[in-house]
């Protein structure tokens, strides 16, 4: 082989090795990925910057909402959780529990079923203001639950799909007192 063969491999070689890292520096820029899946977690969704989740405080409340939400709306939203509940009375437990009479019932209402150790731990009932911050942030609200719906980030949407909720009940709770 000659001198000038040898040059165009060693000349391919390096221009592949370069190619491939130019690559790889593009696609960093391109797809940030957080530096930790902490960092991912801890970010609040409406300012990202803030690294924190927000506390319940933070949410705001639901309870002047409900007298005038729309449940045909809540209905409608509800249809997103079917893959993993049923709504009906005596209906099923899926890969979540049976929600009926889910409104101002315990948090692990639902007998038999295999609730994670973070809802067993609750032990609290699900009232407005708790579905509120749960469906918020599933996750956020309850640590080890293994829900994995991301939330309902909008007040409104969470309203409707609550009152809705209340009325999947033989005896729906009171809606709280207007402000």
């Amino acid at each position: 082989m000659h001198s000038f063969e040898m040059n165009k491999i060693a000349a391919a070689i390096l221009l592949a090795g370069l190619t491939w890292m130019v690559s790889l520096q593009i696609g960093k820029m391109v797809i940030h990925e957080p530096d930790s899946i902490e960092a991912s977690v801890k970010t609040d969704p409406l300012n990202p910057t803030s690294g924190e989740t927000p506390t319940a405080d933070a949410i705001d409340p639901i309870s002047q909402l409900l007298a005038t939400a729309d449940v045909a709306a809540g209905e409608a939203i509800s249809k997103r959780c079917t893959s993993c509940h049923t709504f009906t009375k005596g209906g099923p437990n899926k890969i979540g529990p049976n929600l009926w009479n889910i409104v101002g019932n315990k948090t692990a209402h639902m007998e038999g079923f295999n609730y994670s150790q973070g809802v067993l731990a609750l032990n609290k009932s699900w009232g407005y203001e708790e579905l509120n911050q749960f469906l918020y942030s599933p996750k956020g609200y309850v640590a080890g639950t293994k829900m994995s719906f991301a939330g309902l980030k909008k007040l409104q949407e969470r309203a409707n799909l609550i009152a809705w909720l209340r009325l999947q009940s033989d005896a729906p709770l009171a809606l709280p007192p207007a402000p």
